[in-house]
């Protein structure tokens, strides 16, 4: 059975109409919900940003034009809001996934080189 679930599953909006998309999952391992957009012009999927616990990222190029909120540890939910359609690349496919939350930490550099 499909453990994670995005509402609406389609959705026509106009020109400075405001969207809010519902993501959902029901595995109790899984505290991080990440938000993707696929545009018609490139396949690729790109992160727009994530929630995880309870602590929202919205990556660079979507800021100002995206918000991610929500629980994706106690309610298992987040939300994708548009303030307003705006961009034509915002005519696209959004994706939401569940995963387990992953922490890295990248050394910081030891050694410089002289130039």
């Amino acid at each position: 059975t499909d453990k994670v679930h995005q509402t609406p599953t389609a959705i026509l909006k106009g020109p400075e109409d405001k969207v809010n998309l519902t993501c959902s999952h029901t595995d109790s391992s899984y505290n991080m919900i990440l938000w993707y957009q696929q545009s018609g012009q490139n396949t690729a999927l790109k992160l727009i940003g994530y929630v995880r616990y309870t602590s929202p990222t919205v990556e660079d190029s979507f800021k100002g034009r995206f918000d991610v909120s929500g629980d994706a540890a106690a309610n298992k939910m987040a939300y994708l809001h548009f303030p307003k359609v705006t961009e034509a690349e915002d005519s696209a496919v959004y994706f939401c996934a569940a995963s387990e939350a992953q922490c890295f930490t990248i050394p910081s550099l030891l050694y410089k080189n002289p130039l």
